[in-house]
C-alpha cells in the first residue's frame, strides 16, 4: 500500500524521494479499509483524518433538506480525501464522505502531517503542490458549476476524469455535476450519438 503513496509523491514532486524519508511518512500513515456503502465521516463530525486512497472509490456530499444529495468531491485510487476544512481547523464538517466501492486507505492526522513537513522536504514539496493544485481545481469547478451549460459540463468531465463513467453511477455524476438524472440522461445520449 505504502508502494503507491511513494509513487504518488515521486511523480508530484518530479523527484525520487530519499528512503531515509519515506520511512518518516510509513510512521506518519496507518492503513485503513472502508466497505462499500460505510461513512469515513458524518456531518456534523470533525474530520480527523487526511486519507490517501489506494484501491476503491469515493464521495463527498452534503443532503439538503429535501434529502437530495450533492456530492462535491468523487475521488479513486492515486487520490486525497478529506474534509480539508474540517480537518485543517477542526470544526464540525458539512459533509458526509462515504466509499462507493470496497476501500483501503492510508490515513494521518493533523499533527503527524504537521511533524512531516518538519522531517521530509519531499513530502513538504508534495502538500505544496496539492495546495495549488486543490486551488486551481476548486476555480475550474466553480466556473463550469457557474457558466458551463449542462453539455459543455458533460464533456469537460469525459475530458478531465473519463474513468469516473466506469466507476461511478450516472446518478453520482450527476450529482456532481450539478444536473438532475434527466438531464444527464438527456446530454449523455446527446453526446454519446454525435
Amino acid at each position: 500500500m505504502y508502494d503507491i503513496l511513494r509513487k504518488y509523491i515521486d511523480r508530484v514532486t518530479a523527484a525520487v524521494i530519499p528512503d531515509e524519508e519515506f520511512v518518516y511518512i510509513e510512521q506518519a500513515f496507518d492503513t485503513k479499509g472502508v466497505k462499500r456503502k460505510q461513512f469515513l465521516l458524518h456531518e456534523g463530525s470533525v474530520c480527523r483524518y487526511m486519507s490517501f486512497i489506494t484501491s476503491g472509490a469515493m464521495r463527498q456530499y452534503t443532503i439538503d433538506d429535501n434529502g437530495a444529495e450533492h456530492i462535491t468531491i468523487l475521488a479513486i485510487e492515486g487520490w486525497w480525501m478529506s474534509d480539508r476544512g474540517s480537518f485543517m481547523s477542526l470544526t464540525p464538517s458539512r459533509y458526509n464522505i462515504d466509499a462507493v466501492e470496497d476501500t483501503e486507505l492510508l490515513v494521518t492526522t493533523l499533527d503527524k502531517i504537521t511533524r512531516l513537513k518538519e522531517q521530509s522536504l519531499t513530502f513538504l514539496k508534495m502538500a505544496h503542490i496539492l495546495d495549488q493544485n486543490h486551488s486551481v481545481a476548486a476555480q475550474k469547478r466553480i466556473e463550469a458549476g457557474i457558466s458551463y451549460t449542462a453539455e459543455e459540463k458533460y464533456r469537460y468531465l469525459m475530458r478531465t476524469h473519463p474513468e469516473f463513467f466506469n466507476r461511478f453511477p450516472q446518478s453520482m455524476l450527476a450529482s456532481y455535476l450539478g444536473l438532475t438524472p434527466e438531464t444527464m440522461s438527456r446530454v449523455r445520449k446527446q453526446v454519446l450519438s454525435q
